[in-house]
């Protein structure tokens, strides 16, 4: 059987390769119009094994090979059902290597993670206790673009469990001068990690961009700026995980914009802030730590015009220009914008989860868009 052909690249992993193998091998059989199944690819996997050029292969174990060709059917399953694009082959430059062992492939015992095929357990620094009485079912051992290696175990944690409700219930307006604004008129600090590295980053993307390509002094430059990089995802992440879990702890509902980042972060002028806010991560953290705990996570149309709406009132504004901070309605009740705007996400999320009446308001002058969803 011939080998598919591989791209000229930096070193891959065995696991990376055998994936590339059979997706190689898959989009061959596409061309011809006929369709390749995880059997098939597995019986090519043990072929190529026998191949002088692919014997490297016996080396590792066969399970992350196996999962790969795993992941690599369920990508054209979701293809061939049309609940995806055609799958293609991961990124050199920004994919993460790694490989995931299922239960066959590792041995955890007195907390040691023994993994197929090595003489000894792994060297393991914990970023957390394990949780008491978890049996892992999942080992994926991954390498990041800072070089640095990282061991994720998946289990079952007996110790998340639903919290007891107690009928909080918060709106959440997000923004770039202040992270977070809350109904209740607090206000979260944006911390700006980006900014905070940037001039440091830039020398640091200076000094990559003078290196020859493929010498060893590149290599260095390139780790030093994934490290950078690295650094500040690393504090904005921990920043998001303790603002969320404050949050779904404090309450059992809490309403948010349902806002497109995918689109703002095209704006020339606030892409670069709006990448560093991570609003898309908090909504995820968010909404996943929710279904943990037994709390609520409403989501308001991205059309609610939540800023332009009187919360004492119910009057629309025409307009209200983003620069405009504060702002008095024709009753007499001057707002700031932010909090305004978390008020009336609160409000809509509450008219949502009662009666799923719609989160627009009907504006004052006649022609006005009804509610909606």
């Amino acid at each position: 059987m011939d080998t598919p052909p591989f791209r000229a690249a930096r070193k891959r992993t065995p696991a990376e390769q055998g994936n590339e193998l059979g997706f190689a091998a898959r989009t061959e059989a596409w061309t011809r119009q006929e369709r390749v199944n995880y059997n098939a690819t597995s019986a090519m996997l043990t072929a190529w094994k026998k191949t002088e050029e692919l014997a490297y292969l016996n080396e590792v174990s066969s399970v992350p090979l196996q999962q790969t060709l795993r992941h690599s059917q369920t990508a054209f399953t979701n293809f061939f059902a049309k609940w995806a694009r055609y799958p293609h082959f991961k990124s050199r430059r920004k994919s993460r290597k790694s490989a995931e062992y299922t239960t066959s492939g590792f041995r955890f015992r007195d907390g040691k993670l023994a993994l197929a095929k090595m003489p000894e357990p792994l060297d393991i620094v914990w970023s957390r206790p394990f949780p008491e009485g978890a049996k892992p079912s999942t080992v994926t051992v991954s390498q990041d673009a800072a070089g640095r290696w990282f061991v994720s175990l998946l289990c079952d944690d007996p110790s998340v469990t639903p919290l007891g409700a107690n009928g909080n219930a918060v709106g959440i307006d997000v923004g770039l001068d202040h992270l977070l604004t809350l109904s209740t008129g607090e206000k979260v600090t944006n911390a700006r990690h980006e900014r905070k590295d940037r001039v440091r980053l830039a020398k640091a993307q200076r000094n990559l961009a003078r290196k020859t390509r493929g010498s060893a002094n590149r290599n260095k430059a390139r780790l030093e700026v994934a490290r950078m990089h690295a650094r500040i995802a690393d504090r904005r992440r921990d920043g998001l995980h303790k603002l969320t879990t404050r949050l779904v702890r404090e309450n059992q509902t809490l309403v948010i914009e349902d806002l497109t980042v995918r689109i703002m972060v095209k704006s020339r002028t606030l892409a670069r802030a709006v990448s560093d806010a991570a609003w898309s991560q908090f909504r995820s953290m968010l909404e996943y730590k929710a279904a943990w705990y037994g709390r609520e996570v409403i989501a308001v149309d991205r059309w609610f015009p939540s800023s332009k709406l009187c919360s004492a009132c119910g009057t629309v504004q025409d307009k209200v220009p983003l620069h405009v901070r504060t702002w008095t309605c024709d009753c007499g009740t001057t707002h700031d914008r932010d909090v305004n705007a978390a008020k009336n996400l609160l409000a809509a999320g509450r008219a949502v989860a009662a009666c799923g009446a719609g989160v627009r308001p009907q504006r004052s002058t006649p022609g006005g868009q009804s509610a909606m969803k």
